[in-house]
């Protein structure tokens, strides 16, 4: 499964990435106020540039084949990031997290998401490489994904969040307190120790991360079908995503067209999935559809998809003072 990779590339790769949570963590530690636009705009540009950095050393080093794959897969995978955060800001809105505590919630949530995505890429290259029929199950899921994000959104007006059964069974069960104590999970009430709502925060983040993990896997193996490509491209797309939430988080109800783009982007990949595997089942009409071609197919919908929003929230008469940097605040 990991053979066109060396495990000592493997190894300084984890070690990479395990050197930048630190560092963020690092940063979150020593941070005592909310994140600023300037901050923020620093280090989402940093996590980008490192992703074209990978990318080049890819096409250097490996093949063009490898750095389209990963290039595709990544700016896939970032974009049904970005659709994660709109969730994001529902859930903190939802629970009334206060703004001083969200970026360490958000790390939190980013790491759980990169945990859960690496051990459905674990799974699923594993069962790809035993059965092949699985692309055909792949490609209906995402299907089904397109049609749901088409029809449902994720803007905070649209979403219509509601707790699900993990929640309301937490909210049922555990000795819960109705105020925060900064961003703790436990507090003193006289003699007693009790949980706070952060916990609900973190139940309500980590399966939010669980559901789109299962949006995404599919998606990028939809791409590549390497995992060590497919790993790197999801990792790349997850660091950074929190400094991302507060540099845009004022302006994601303005791009009210992301999840009909997605669905775009989802139902093509899905389509490619179901006609590769007919291909390699020995189908003579059904075609090979080279990466580049879904790396432009995916770049132009983003890139239509993102212009048609800024119009329409031109036309809408919003005033730049009107939005709110994050939600709790």
């Amino acid at each position: 499964m990991f053979t066109s990779v060396s495990p000592t590339v493997w190894a300084l790769t984890a070690v990479g990435f395990v050197a930048i949570v630190v560092l963020d963590l690092v940063v979150i530690a020593r941070r005592k106020s909310a994140v600023t636009m300037r901050q923020a705009t620093v280090w989402v540009i940093f996590y980008v540039a490192l992703a074209a950095l990978f990318a080049v050393g890819l096409f250097v080093f490996r093949s063009g084949t490898s750095g389209s794959e990963f290039v595709a897969g990544y700016i896939t995978e970032y974009s049904l990031s970005v659709d994660n955060l709109f969730v994001f800001v529902v859930i903190f809105s939802r629970f009334a997290v206060p703004r001083d505590f969200q970026q360490k919630v958000l790390f939190v949530g980013i790491l759980l998401s990169l945990v859960l995505r690496g051990g459905f890429i674990l799974i699923g290259a594993e069962i790809i490489e035993r059965f092949s029929w699985v692309f055909y199950i792949f490609g209906a899921f995402l299907l089904y994904t397109a049609v749901q994000l088409l029809r449902g959104g994720h803007s905070p007006e649209e979403s219509g969040y509601q707790e699900n059964v993990a929640i309301r069974t937490a909210r049922r069960l555990l000795p819960m307190e109705p105020v925060y104590d900064g961003a703790r999970l436990t507090t003193t009430v006289g003699t007693r120790r009790r949980l706070t709502p952060m916990v609900l925060v973190f139940v309500a983040i980590g399966t939010t991360d669980l559901l789109f993990a299962l949006d995404s896997i599919p998606a990028i193996f939809g791409l590549t079908k390497e995992p060590f490509l497919v790993f790197t491209a999801n990792a790349f797309a997850l660091m950074g995503l929190r400094q991302l939430f507060f540099l845009i988080g004022g302006l994601l109800d303005r791009m009210v067209y992301l999840s009909t783009g997605l669905s775009v982007v989802l139902a093509f990949i899905g389509i490619k999935l179901v006609v590769e595997a007919m291909h390699h089942d020995g189908v003579s009409w059904a075609p090979q559809i080279p990466i580049l071609v879904s790396l432009g197919v995916i770049v132009g919908t983003l890139t239509i998809t993102a212009v048609a929003s800024l119009i329409a929230a031109r036309r809408g008469g919003r005033k730049p003072e009107e939005a709110v940097l994050s939600p709790g605040g």
